[in-house]
């Protein structure tokens, strides 16, 4: 909901009207990741930070979200639990472009040439091109999700920048390190 929220208010911004261009559906599109970035950064820390301490051996060191949270306050206040931020707008901005830019094409190519409206596209063109835009939304953001991920997780001073991880990763296997598991 946030971020159709944000995709209406960017289409209000970059005044896109009845028949928007490409260009302002994808400039709205990435305002829906500025919106969905502003709300969401804090969980998906402890989000990543709960998944590996999950598929780790070691002993929990969080009992669970808000656990994680007060520790993460009290280690470094609300920097700790924003850490990632720039990386998860790095990631929403452009995969959230991707997925409204790609929606709205799809739907317009998709609607029968006799069709007057938007609405009167079918349930299964409606399905494909949701389905299609979420592909088009994570092969655009998943580099960047592996980068943030990896950021949010590292114990701190491990990174001192985001240009760190995306050394390190680039010099354990190069771009192919961004997919591995897929």
């Amino acid at each position: 909901a946030i971020s159709f929220f944000g995709f209406s208010v960017g289409k209000k911004i970059v005044g896109a009207g009845d028949s928007p261009t490409m260009i302002q559906l994808l400039l709205a599109g990435g305002t829906a990741g500025v919106f969905s970035t502003t709300l969401m950064a804090p969980g998906e820390r402890i989000k990543c930070l709960l998944q590996v301490q999950q598929a780790g051996k070691a002993e929990a060191k969080y009992k669970g979200p808000v656990d994680c949270a007060k520790q993460l306050y009290r280690e470094g206040g609300l920097r700790s639990i924003y850490r990632g931020t720039v990386a998860t707008l790095c990631r929403d901005v452009p995969g959230s472009a991707a997925y409204f830019g790609s929606y709205e094409l799809l739907v317009r190519w998709l609607r029968p040439a006799t069709a007057g409206s938007r609405d009167q596209i079918s349930l299964p063109a409606t399905i494909f091109a949701g389905g299609t835009a979420g592909i088009c939304n994570w092969v655009v953001a998943i580099p960047a999700d592996v980068l943030k991920s990896r950021y949010q997780t590292a114990p701190e001073g491990t990174y001192s920048s985001m240009r760190d991880v995306l050394r390190e990763l680039l010099s354990q296997g190069g771009v192919r390190s961004f997919y591995r598991g897929i």
